[in-house]
């Protein structure tokens, strides 16, 4: 069996329905795999598994929204296999806060 560590960056639709698919509901700490890299950097990622193929896919803020936002229905065949086909998750700024001249 292939062992592939992919970034969210790498990452296709068809490898996001994967985890979609194992982890309905969002992963939890039970699901977090912990490993260091040959940069012997922590790395934490969640495993799913194709018949030939075990992905290990790091986990970050962005995977997790756009787990909440995949939907296999807005992708074809082709696209399932393209990285570029997931559109850029932006993180949410901090609100500003509101400066004391409001008052």
């Amino acid at each position: 069996m292939k062992n592939v560590i992919v970034d969210y960056k790498k990452l296709t639709p068809d490898v996001l329905s994967l985890l979609v698919e194992r982890y309905p509901d969002g992963y939890g700490d039970d699901d977090i795999i912990s490993f260091k890299n040959h940069k012997n950097e922590l790395i934490e990622a969640v495993e799913v598994k194709t018949e030939d193929t075990k992905y290990l896919v790091k986990i970050s803020k962005r995977l997790s929204m756009q787990m909440e936002a995949f939907d296999e229905d807005d992708y074809d065949d082709k696209d399932m296999n393209d990285p570029d086909a997931l559109p850029d998750m932006e993180l949410e700024q901090p609100k500003d806060q509101e400066s004391e001249d409001d008052n």
